[in-house]
């Protein structure tokens, strides 16, 4: 199982990057490479059919969600990407003056080898972060 942990502060409260965050099918709104999100149920067990900028379409489902918390866990159940058996959490946290998003996933490489996987989730929660910290004025 190969595992993807990574954080970053944002230079907001943990209440204002949530508020930002946790719209499950909000993810256009503060992640760049997803150019459509629709969504289908509501809460625990809704899903997600993501469109990427070159079309490619992932679907995701909701697992878990704790607003007092601020964390949430979601799955890939159909994806053409190289991966299996991806579960992801977020959690947002007061960190300062400002916030810390967390941002974990397990997943088993498929097709394609290891780091080039890792390379690719990295690079998506890179883009989350850096489109924040932008949109938050860091």
């Amino acid at each position: 199982m190969t595992k993807v942990s990574m954080s970053s502060k944002i230079p907001a409260s943990a209440g204002t990057v949530w508020d930002m965050v946790k719209g499950f099918n909000d993810l256009p709104n503060w992640l760049p490479p997803i150019a459509k999100c629709e969504s289908t149920g509501d809460g625990v067990g809704s899903k997600r059919t993501l469109t990427l900028g070159d079309g490619t379409k992932v679907v995701e489902e909701l697992e878990e969600y704790d607003d007092g918390s601020r964390t949430f866990t979601y799955l890939i159940v159909d994806s053409p990407l190289p991966l299996t058996g991806y579960r992801s959490s977020v959690t947002i946290r007061d960190s300062g003056d400002g916030a810390e998003m967390d941002w974990n996933a397990e997943f088993e490489p498929a097709g394609a080898p290891e780091a080039d996987v890792r390379q690719l989730v990295e690079g998506l929660y890179q883009a989350g972060f850096d489109n924040l910290k932008k949109m938050f004025g860091g």
